[in-house]
């Protein structure tokens, strides 16, 4: 498998940095009554409810019956912020899928709930290139380094288009950031394209990415399509070099945002 591609088994129920400085994973599946314990020491994390609920008591607070949706597909997420040096136990109380998205930070920050309430809902790009993102943790959140959120992309659409990188600091046009795609599909057998490349080509992968990868985006341009047939979801974590989001356009692509006149209708997906 090639190196920016991860199998689930490397991540499922076991934290992996993938030689990351910064970011690392792990997908849990909880069955209802079951219990897990950790502790966050030298990382900050996010907790994605992917689907299901549960209750978390930790050393920053108690948090109960957090979730709603019974999987990414079916509504806005919850997601719980904890800082490091923290302990905790999750109690399922539904079925639950969880992602948990860890940071390195020395800054410690509020344990936070953030609910579907507190989302921003955002209908990026226009044409076949329009998708949904929902910002969860976002720059201006009380963290260190840590930010996420959730793309949904519609059957044939492309996303992260223009191509785009955060490879450099150079802000405020672009900061220099570590990224994850974690993929769900909206089918088990659909799945999507993903290009990861560098100006030079020194890097240019073309991924076909299946429900439940991962992709490394460790710098270069990365956009994305869904197959016809099948919507798309991916979660990013992101972390880097400041609290910030900020891009570059590959420049040979950049012409096509003055084309978009008009947004995808099926957006957005999830509400």
């Amino acid at each position: 498998m090639n190196k920016l591609l991860v199998p689930p088994e490397k991540f499922t129920n076991r934290i992996d940095d993938f030689g990351f400085e910064f970011l690392a994973f792990q997908n849990r599946r909880l069955a209802a009554g079951e219990t897990f314990r950790g502790e966050t020491g030298h990382y900050e994390l996010g907790i994605v409810l992917l689907g299901g609920v549960c209750s978390v008591n930790s050393s920053g607070g108690r948090f109960s019956s957090i979730g709603k949706r019974l999987n990414v597909f079916s509504g806005l997420p919850y997601t719980l912020y904890l800082p490091i040096s923290t302990e905790f136990e999750m109690t399922a109380e539904t079925d639950c899928d969880l992602a948990f998205c860890y940071c390195r930070a020395e800054e410690r920050h509020p344990a936070k709930l953030i609910s579907p309430d507190d989302i921003t809902v955002e209908i990026r790009g226009g044409g076949n290139a329009t998708r949904q993102i929902n910002h969860m943790i976002r720059p201006d959140f009380a963290a260190h380094r840590l930010l996420v959120c959730e793309v949904y992309t519609p059957s044939g659409n492309w996303s992260s288009y223009p191509p785009h990188k955060h490879d450099v600091h150079n802000p405020p046009g672009e900061v220099d950031l570590e990224e994850i795609y974690y993929y769900r599909i909206e089918r088990p057998e659909g799945y999507a394209i993903q290009r990861v490349y560098t100006t030079d080509r020194r890097l240019d992968e073309t991924l076909t990415v299946r429900d439940g990868e991962l992709v490394l985006i460790p710098e270069g341009y990365h956009p994305v399509v869904a197959a016809h047939g099948y919507n798309v979801y991916y979660l990013n974590a992101l972390a880097g070099s400041a609290r910030s989001m900020a891009a570059s356009d590959d420049p040979d692509y950049a012409w096509v945002r003055a084309k978009w006149t008009i947004q995808d209708p099926r957006l957005p997906l999830v509400k």
